[in-house]
């Protein structure tokens, strides 16, 4: 992880304004990170010292089970909040946060800015407005794995997890996210190398066709 500092950090800060979130200047005492793939963001069990908001970047969020199983559970993406339950309740499980690419973060220290951000009108509506979002993303996942095949499910999937255009994720954390047997994957992936949608590379997968994937893709979202 780098933290931006001096004239890398004004300017970066001065191009990604987000003063339109908030009602007071965040700026003084704001820390911009970079993160690359794979680097946590936030350790699962650990109360982060920050607020995120993802400038550029995704990220994927991840929960132990009592049974030692991990879990994917969700994406996060640019202009998105990090950190937000962490900021709301004092008491809260962490789950962990891990880089799927490189990631930039604009970071407030919630020691300095809590009390701020609890009284900022403006920033917690924006808030809501995003939680709500995140709700029915989730929701809507659910009912997907019902009414969609795992083509468009699985390009998603890619699509939200390729980095660089290189897709290589684990098969078993697939499975899981999707809800699918380990047979049936390999099988929807061995009909994408068919069609040239993606190249093979070892445990890897170079990305051939964007517009196709995207175009199954595109069929989650009602588009």
């Amino acid at each position: 992880m780098e933290i931006y500092k001096a004239s890398k950090k004004h300017q970066y800060v001065k191009n990604h304004s987000i003063e339109h979130l908030f009602s007071a200047p965040v700026e003084e005492y704001m820390e911009v990170h970079e993160y690359q793939r794979d680097d946590w963001i936030i350790q699962e069990g650990t109360r982060p010292d920050f607020l995120y908001y993802v400038v550029e970047g995704k990220a994927k969020i991840y929960i132990t089970h009592q049974n030692g199983k991990v879990s994917l559970i969700n994406f996060i993406n640019a202009n998105e909040f990090i950190g937000e339950m962490e900021l709301l309740h004092d008491v809260y499980y962490t789950k962990g946060i891990q880089a799927s690419t490189k990631t930039i973060c604009f970071a407030l220290p919630m020691h300095y800015y809590r009390r701020q951000l609890m009284e900022d009108a403006k920033f917690l509506r924006e808030l809501t407005r995003f939680l709500s979002v995140k709700a029915t993303q989730m929701a809507m996942k659910y009912t997907q794995s019902l009414a969609f095949p795992l083509e468009n499910r699985l390009a998603d999937f890619i699509l939200q997890t390729a980095d660089n255009g290189i897709y290589k994720e684990k098969h078993v954390t697939v499975c899981d996210y999707l809800g699918v047997s380990y047979r049936h994957l390999l099988h929807v992936l061995t009909q994408f190398t068919e069609k040239h949608y993606l190249q093979k590379d070892g445990r890897k997968y170079h990305i051939e066709q964007y517009d196709a994937l995207k175009g199954l893709s595109q069929a989650l979202k009602n588009k």
